[in-house]
């Protein structure tokens, strides 16, 4: 059988750290890199010794042997990309967020109803093995009725990039939530049937950063480059939310950056029979009392690769249909939920939700 062959769209720290990886490991073949920095996609050619480089996606929507990619650029070019694939017959894989809001998430979706063809979005927790042994307790009523969730995905002094991509609305559509709450709300929309939401609240905060006092932020260090301080900063770097499902309530909180110097990245389960808290790209520990004695366990279980996993899964759904959890038509609840609360922290009111 012929091996399916892929193009990774945008060369930066997603695809060299993820998507390349595991690609390789796969059955697919890489045949193309491609960058509008020329010097990424060259890179790439010589680092993993396969593909050719390219600079303009353009130039590779009429191959006939290409079948697949996966677009790892920034926010703004999400839609563009995937419905430029998608119209021209290939599957896409496009990491998260689907886009920088849910209008571009729509026509994203419209395009693959029209097309036919997969497009998956990059919420790869769903293929983290600790998240689905945890999803497989909750579907079988271990935990009883779960009615409330709490995620924290909270870190002192880490605003990415400062006056960069991530800091930039224009470029990214929004700060902490769109870059590590989207995983936090898929996760647990995943792990708890993707209920369908009812009102959200929320408020967002800029307070230790501005286009203002940039230099005056202090910071051990920046993961996505260091500070353009001639570049922008209009995101939140603070959130908190609220919301009420048909199943149970969720309350969120999120910071890039805060005065308090722990790290907090988990979700806590609460059920009627048992609780869970998930370590966030870790394992979970189970709480219950039992015979007036309270209890707590970690399971122990071999873990693989969630990058692999999501790769591998793509690569499979495109030759067998199968439609995935991470499919755009799931994604759109995600996406929803993210508008809702963003549009809850501009109008200072809850919404309320169709």
């Amino acid at each position: 059988m012929k091996k399916l062959q892929v193009a990774v769209i945008g060369c930066g720290t997603i695809a060299n750290s993820a998507h390349i990886p595991a690609y390789l490991k796969s059955e697919a073949e890489i045949r193309y890199f491609c960058d509008i920095i020329p010097e990424r996609a060259d890179a790439a050619v010589e680092k993993y010794g396969c593909g050719k480089a390219v600079y303009d996606y353009h130039e590779i929507l009429d191959d006939p042997e290409l079948d697949a990619v996966s677009v790892c650029t920034p926010n703004n070019v999400h839609k563009d990309i995937s419905i430029d694939f998608l119209k021209h017959g290939k599957h896409v894989l496009c990491e998260k967020p689907a886009a920088r809001n849910l209008e571009d998430t729509i026509e994203m979706q419209k395009a693959q109803h029209e097309s036919g063809k997969v497009l998956n979005i990059g919420v790869v927790n769903r293929f983290n093995t600790g998240v689905n042994k945890l999803k497989n307790l909750i579907d079988k009523g271990f935990f009883g009725e779960i009615y409330h969730v709490y995620a924290s995905f909270r870190s002192a002094r880490s605003i990415p990039g400062l006056g960069g991509m991530f800091t930039t609305k224009e470029i990214s559509g929004g700060g902490v939530l769109i870059d590590w709450g989207v995983h936090f709300l898929d996760l647990i929309m995943y792990c708890v049937g993707d209920p369908k939401a009812k009102t959200v609240s929320a408020t967002t905060y800029s307070k230790l950063c501005d286009n203002q006092n940039m230099k005056d932020y202090s910071y051990t260090s920046m993961w996505a480059g260091p500070p353009d301080y001639n570049g922008t900063y209009d995101v939140e770097e603070f959130i908190t939310g609220h919301i009420r499902t048909e199943g149970p309530t969720i309350n969120l909180q999120g910071a890039w950056a805060q005065n308090i110097a722990n790290t907090e990245m988990y979700i806590d389960f609460l059920g009627t029979k048992a609780g869970a808290r998930l370590n966030y790209g870790g394992n979970f520990t189970i709480f219950y009392g039992e015979d007036n004695a309270l209890y707590e366990s970690t399971p122990k279980y071999e873990s693989t690769n969630h990058f692999e996993n999501e790769i591998n899964a793509f690569l499979s759904c495109i030759q067998t249909g199968e439609k995935l959890p991470s499919h755009i038509d799931t994604n759109m609840v995600t996406a929803r939920l993210m508008q809702a609360l963003y549009d809850s922290a501009e109008a200072e009111r809850e919404v309320v939700l169709d």
